[in-house]
């Protein structure tokens, strides 16, 4: 693989197709399988994610939002696509692209119904959303009686019934996890005593897949755990991270003792330092947070603390003692270097945070 010649966030299509295998392996094989694939298919690059995934007959996709669901169908994405927070402004784009809204409340739900009865539409598919503990979206059991009335037309069909784990990943949790699956299983019941069909249920997201068996229902829901995290270091050791982020060196210095470095003399050298600077900065993705040594980077196999301020373009390492030059490669995150988990601990975040937040103005390389 060549060497960075400027800042370039990679992405492996084949490890992509590995952490997908690795996740199917642990559903039955009637199970459908949903990528999540909103906010840039997690900071990496969602046309390209998706066309890839939909090639390896994924099930469905879903993303945030109706605009993210439009970039993918002008791309010739053709697999079904949930909308997991649609807003009724955006209801007739909702259905001029073919994407399939959650509804998550009577607003919604009223709002949808309506125009899909005012377009004359037929068994328009929609997904009901169910809050059982998460307290973010969704109706609650009492709501069952209000949506059936409000179902009672031909403009739409449920496709499935829904809900979200709160704390799948922390076994500390575990019993709060089991009676939120409890509770859907019975709104599910309830609910589908009225139909005269059965929609799909899912509940489980990548530590869901991972902890829940008994919560696969019909269909799993995997963002990050396609991306190469598995939210526990022992099941991220059987992913691979999709994304590497690479910048290189534009400039070294040698500080003298009791000089500064960046805005606000935010690092004063001790001793005689060597610094290097980055063209990359918090305008990029990489926050102020890793500043003041919290955050480290790659430089041949070595690594190398960011000191001071990041600055929006631009940041400073500490490459004291490692052999490098001006123009030599260095990695921030990546699957041979440190991760983006260990490099969001650093700083007391996640790695969703750091790899969603990878600006649009890294160029994306794609590797296959």
């Amino acid at each position: 693989m060549p060497k960075a010649q400027e800042t370039v966030l990679e992405i492996d299509l084949r490890a992509l197709k590995h952490n997908l295998e690795h996740l199917k392996s642990k559903l039955q094989e009637r199970t459908k399988f949903l990528a999540v694939v909103k906010a840039f298919a997690y900071g990496s690059e969602a046309c390209r994610i998706a066309q890839h995934l939909e090639a390896l007959h994924i099930d469905y996709f879903a993303v945030a939002y109706v605009k993210e669901g439009i970039v993918l169908r002008k791309a010739g994405v053709t697999t079904p696509i949930l909308v997991l927070h649609p807003q009724t402004a955006n209801i007739p784009e909702l259905i001029a692209f073919d994407l399939e809204p959650s509804l998550y409340n009577a607003r919604i739900l009223t709002a949808f119904v309506e125009q899909a009865r005012a377009k004359q539409l037929r068994d328009y598919p929609v997904h009901i959303k169910f809050n059982t503990g998460l307290n973010r979206l969704g109706f609650s059991e009492k709501d069952v009686d209000s949506i059936l009335s409000k179902l009672k037309t031909r403009a739409v069909k449920v496709t499935s019934l829904f809900s979200h784990l709160a704390a799948s990943e922390d076994l500390n949790e575990r019993e709060f996890s089991l009676q939120q699956i409890k509770e859907f299983k019975g709104i599910a019941k309830t609910f589908n005593r009225h139909l005269d069909y059965t929609p799909m249920l899912h509940m489980c997201n990548t530590s869901g897949i991972i902890n829940y068996p008994e919560a696969h229902f019909d269909m799993v829901r995997s963002g990050i755990g396609l991306f190469g995290y598995g939210n526990s270091k022992t099941e991220s050791a059987q992913l691979k991270p999709i994304a590497t982020l690479k910048t290189i060196i534009s400039q070294i210095h040698f500080i003298e003792k009791g000089e500064s470095v960046g805005y606000n003399r935010a690092f004063q050298s001790e001793s005689v330092t060597k610094t290097a600077t980055l063209p990359i900065g918090h305008a990029d993705g990489i926050s102020r947070i890793y500043g003041h040594g919290k955050g480290f980077v790659s430089i041949n196999g070595q690594i190398a603390p960011i000191i001071g301020n990041v600055c929006m373009d631009m940041l400073m390492i500490n490459i004291s003692g490692i052999d490098c030059e001006e123009g030599d490669e260095v990695v921030l995150f990546g699957p041979h270097a440190t991760s983006a988990e260990t490099l969001a601990e650093s700083a007391n975040t996640i790695s969703y945070e750091l790899i969603t937040g990878i600006s649009q103005r890294v160029k994306r390389m794609i590797i296959e």
